[in-house]
């Protein structure tokens, strides 16, 4: 367990207010901050920083925890990596021991093993036999400059099963790593043999915004497939929270990000002086990737390819980028499938004035609409007005809907009144429809049935409540602390979750100190969030005194052993749900 002091003096020196305010724009609202939370869409700030005790928690999801748990999943970190990154940051050495190695493989060798295999596929690019078909693809084919593959960093992995693997091996990294890292993949005839994930291969790294190779994409030279293959999330990459160049684009996107499919069509843009280029990485955009291109920018043009999948994807992208509160844009290519051909075919003025030309969500959506229905055919034209309805219902702002009403009806040649009293028909038939799920919630969250986070508190309510309160009170004031660890011990809790929590607690507290940042070192962020709930619903009450303290904590020890001499009787959970849903009906 990591010493509560080290732990201090690195938060300390990063305070939690200039961490996270260098991702997220913060204003003052009393002794606190607040801004658009980084972890899920939204519009209305619900994310409040504490500087005073230095956490954060988000009223709207529910993420909370302090500048260690920050960093960890906004840098996509483990525990020692964020503690690494601070001490980077504030110029700290953190003082090397067995105790802080964090357990199986970790982010720093597996950035060290993907710096390495990078120069090994720049090699093999380079190598007058081996890399010949990777050059002819790139430099041929594709009509790559030199200057532009070195500036990428592109390679060649050769058509071999085991090149990656013995030059890995050579230096020093070892067969778990190398799956881990998910360069290697274990042989499944025999399990004793590992060989190369990407043979016959231009290999395109994928670099962070700090420098590092984080994973690799691979596109194949011959019929085989997948056509790209990526590299799986390993213990420094997650694929749906990175974007291909953004450690390039993130110093040219004060106007705009574009936004491609695919790294060649980065690659030209890049070649053709659009820097502000970025692609996400063989997959469709994720809401992290939105809000990822949210700290960069605060407008998007999505350049996707022309055909159907790419007008799917662009549809998608435009209602992720919006719940993020980015402002975009799609480009309508005519003559030309993709971003890389438009420009071989028509230049880079064509494209610059292309995008001048972007189409707003609305009229894109209009667009697919028009290509879907015929309107000279009376069917056709009711499904398309009923498609749109639909379309305008689905925006929140009434402004945003009258404007839409009006381009409606100029379209579908009708009047905007008859448009306007089937959208209101939508949005009663949503807002009941909303009114249910809520409903069904409630009862959901009255019963904490389906809680992932703690499970058993489903089982006992009230012993739940109480733990949260005895918890609450710990992490609020070390005289609390203290009298826990005196007065209860971990088979007073019911919950598993919260059993662990006081038993972690208890621990650090006996052995030198306990600090809220400690938690990362055994708890994953959901149930790091869950403890600062705790700790934040004490907080707002007035009534946090010792006797309140005493009184929590024998109710909880009396509470929990009526549950489980309960449990021993097996009572049957569906009446507590039916319960519930009859005291809410009410």
């Amino acid at each position: 367990m990591i010493p509560a002091n080290v732990i201090e003096d690195l938060k300390y020196r990063n305070r939690i207010e200039d961490v996270v305010g260098s991702y997220v724009t913060l204003s003052r609202s009393g002794a606190n901050l607040k801004g658009l939370c980084p972890f899920h869409s939204e519009k209305t700030p619900s994310f409040t920083v504490f500087p005073n005790d230095g956490h954060y928690y988000c009223f709207g999801c529910g993420e909370g925890g302090d500048v260690i748990t920050f960093t960890m999943k906004l840098e996509n970190l483990d525990y020692r990596g964020a503690l690494d990154f601070l001490a980077k940051r504030s110029g700290v050495t953190l003082p090397e021991d067995d105790k802080f190695t964090p357990k199986g493989v970790s982010r720093q060798r597996v950035l060290e093993m993907n710096k390495c295999a990078a120069r090994f596929f720049r090699d093999m690019l380079f190598d007058p036999e081996t890399g010949a078909p990777g050059r002819e693809y790139l430099l041929g084919k594709r009509g790559l400059s030199s200057a532009v593959v070195k500036r990428f960093g592109l390679g060649y992995a050769p058509n071999s099963f085991n090149a990656l693997r013995d030059h890995l091996r050579k230096n020093g990294f070892t067969r778990e790593e190398m799956v881990e890292g998910y360069l290697c993949q274990v042989s499944k005839k025999n399990d004793k043999n590992i060989y190369d994930c990407f043979r016959n291969r231009v290999m395109f790294p994928i670099i962070d915004v700090t420098g590092n190779v984080i994973a690799f994409g691979g596109r194949v030279l011959d019929d085989s497939k997948p056509k790209y293959l990526n590299s799986a999330d390993t213990p420094a990459f997650r694929k749906s929270r990175n974007l291909f160049a953004l450690n390039y684009a993130r110093n040219f996107c004060s106007e705009n990000l574009i936004l491609c499919e695919g790294y060649m069509d980065v690659i030209a843009l890049h070649s053709a002086g659009f820097q502000n280029a970025v692609a996400t990485l063989g997959t469709a955009i994720t809401p992290d990737q939105a809000r990822l291109m949210k700290r960069y920018s605060d407008k998007v043009v999505i350049s996707y390819d022309s055909d159907e999948a790419g007008r799917k994807a662009a549809s998608k992208a435009l209602k992720l980028l919006s719940e993020a509160g980015v402002d975009s844009t799609v480009l309508k290519m005519q003559g030309a499938k993709d971003p890389d051909e438009y420009i071989s075919k028509f230049g880079a003025d064509r494209f610059k004035k292309l995008i001048s030309e972007g189409r707003s969500e609305f009229d894109f959506k209009i667009d697919g609409i028009k290509e879907r229905y015929d309107f000279d055919i009376p069917e056709q034209k009711v499904k398309a007005g009923n498609a749109l309805v639909n379309e305008i219902a689905s925006y929140y702002s009434v402004i945003e809907r009258e404007v839409y009403i009006g381009k409606a009806a100029e379209v579908l040649g009708m009047p905007a009144e008859s448009i306007k009293a089937d959208v209101n028909r939508v949005l009663r038939k949503k807002r009941y429809a909303e009114k249910k799920t809520k409903r069904e919630e409630l009862i959901r969250s009255t019963s904490a049935i389906g809680d992932r986070v703690n499970p058993d508190e489903a089982k006992s309510i009230k012993c739940a409540r109480l733990e949260k309160q005895v918890l609450g009170m710990m992490l609020s004031r070390e005289e609390f602390m203290k009298a826990g660890t005196l007065k209860l011990n971990a088979e007073d809790f019911y919950t598993s979750l919260n059993k662990r929590l006081f038993e972690f607690i208890k621990k650090a507290y006996e052995n030198g100190g306990f600090d809220i940042g400690m938690l990362g070192q055994e708890f994953v962020s959901d149930e790091i969030s869950r403890a600062v709930a705790y700790k934040d619903d004490r907080e707002r009450l007035n009534i946090n005194t010792d006797k309140a303290f005493d009184e929590a904590a024998e109710n909880l020890k009396a509470e929990t052993a009526r549950q489980k001499k309960k449990d021993e009787g097996g009572e049957d959970a569906f009446d507590l749900i039916a319960r519930r849903r009859k005291e809410v009906n009410k």
